[in-house]
């Protein structure tokens, strides 16, 4: 081989390096603030019994985590879920908008407020440094909830924001339960506590067709509380669990990979018009008020 093509052999060899390594930090490392990890479920019957929990990084939170959802709570997740950590608001808002496809407006609305989001097979999370903390562990869970409900309809916003959401913390309370840091009973006396004197509760008008989207239910939570506008979403899937069992919710979300219809689905799961369970359901709430 001659010096020439030998030269160039070495350039392409040291090219092949450099992307190489740049793909690697692009898909598990850090970067500018951002670190991504890939995170492999393990199917629930291979799962062990009980679950030993292992909170010592982002990937083995996730991980048992999601092994409590997927094998004791009987939510499906996909095989992989990628992990995107930003170091600061700015880069949380950057990774919205690159990472998870929202608009910019949207990006920089969540922003303000969330520390997390779930999206198709992706978690963006705002960096916490206790990754054992029961708050972290919370919200983890209740993310990876709506990582679960978007597997289950095939997309993302079918279903009505505030049985998404007042799910996503059931879910996240009993992952607590289940890892022994909380239990159902006490988040359940605060979200009672929390929505006593709740605008909406007080006035004897939900509106859950407002609620029912992603818009009107951030609009909503900014404007009247977002502690207890999550805990009345919570409140109201408890309600309905309760009523027509866990499994009514998972169908719930199964039925818009048929039909994307919010109304139809409500009913055919529920047994009842949106409007009708509105009506039950500010007599369920006055009930905490007593």
């Amino acid at each position: 081989m001659s010096m020439v093509r030998r030269a160039w052999a070495g350039r392409r060899r040291g090219l092949r390096r450099v992307l190489l390594i740049a793909l690697a930090v692009a898909v598990t490392g850090c970067a500018q603030g951002r670190t991504v990890v890939p995170v492999r479920m393990q199917p629930a019957a291979s799962l062990p019994s009980p679950i030993i929990p292992d909170l010592s990084s982002y990937e083995a939170t996730v991980r048992t985590i999601a092994g409590v959802i997927t094998r004791d709570i009987g939510l499906p997740l996909p095989d992989t879920v990628m992990v995107y950590v930003y170091s600061s608001r700015e880069v949380f808002e950057q990774g919205l908008v690159a990472d998870g496809q929202v608009s910019r407006m949207r990006a920089a609305e969540l922003s303000d407020f969330a520390i997390g989001v779930g999206k198709r097979r992706q978690l963006l999370l705002h960096h916490e440094r206790n990754v054992a903390s029961t708050e972290w562990v919370r919200l983890v869970a209740h993310e990876l909830a709506h990582v679960s409900q978007i597997e289950m309809a095939e997309g993302e916003g079918r279903a009505e924001q505030w049985l998404a959401e007042g799910m996503a913390e059931w879910v996240s309370f009993r992952v607590l339960e289940r890892l022994g840091v909380d239990t159902v009973a006490r988040r359940r006396c605060l979200a009672i506590a929390t929505i006593r004197d709740h605008a909406p509760i007080l006035a004897r008008r939900l509106d859950l067709e407002t609620l029912g989207t992603s818009p009107g239910f951030t609009a909503r939570h900014l404007r009247e509380g977002s502690q207890a506008t999550y805990q009345m979403s919570y409140l109201l899937a408890d309600y309905l669990i309760a009523r027509e069992g866990f499994g009514s919710l998972v169908e719930y979300f199964r039925s818009f990979a048929r039909r994307a219809d919010r109304r139809a689905n409500f009913q055919t799961a529920f047994g009842q018009p949106l409007r009708e369970f509105e009506q039950e359901a500010v007599v369920h709430l006055a009930k905490f008020r007593q």
